[in-house]
């Protein structure tokens, strides 16, 4: 069974740090792409960041370059997505996402076969 969880939401002030992890299980890690999405109330759930596990290429949104970064570490089958200088409008539930079929599109949500339960970031100002 696959499975993806999500850790490491909370609050924050403005300017602060957090630290994602999606563990995953229940299939070959390397040959995925692992993706971060949020969805914040009222709007629609948007592409944060990608990573290939297979090659570790990254990517991410406009709106996040220079303050996120995704990494993986495959022996644990974890990605995660540091978060620095968190802006209130970074509020939102955060998703994983694993792609079996990468082709670069990562900000398509629809590329997405399996996706954890989500977890929770609030940014104060």
């Amino acid at each position: 069974e696959v499975q993806l969880v999500e850790s490491g939401g909370g609050l924050v002030q403005a300017g602060g740090s957090l630290r994602l992890s999606c563990a995953a299980s229940g299939f070959t890690f390397d040959d995925y792409a692992i993706g971060w999405f949020r969805q914040a109330p009222g709007k629609e759930r948007e592409g944060v960041s990608c990573i290939s596990s297979s090659d570790g290429s990254t990517y991410y949104a406009d709106s996040v370059k220079g303050r996120f970064t995704i990494s993986s570490d495959n022996a644990k089958n974890t990605v995660y997505l540091q978060m620095n200088s968190l802006k209130p409008e970074d509020t939102a539930v955060y998703y994983c996402a694993a792609d079996p079929h990468f082709s670069g599109s990562w900000y398509l949500r629809y590329e997405y076969d399996y996706w954890g339960q989500g977890t929770q970031v609030t940014v104060s100002s």
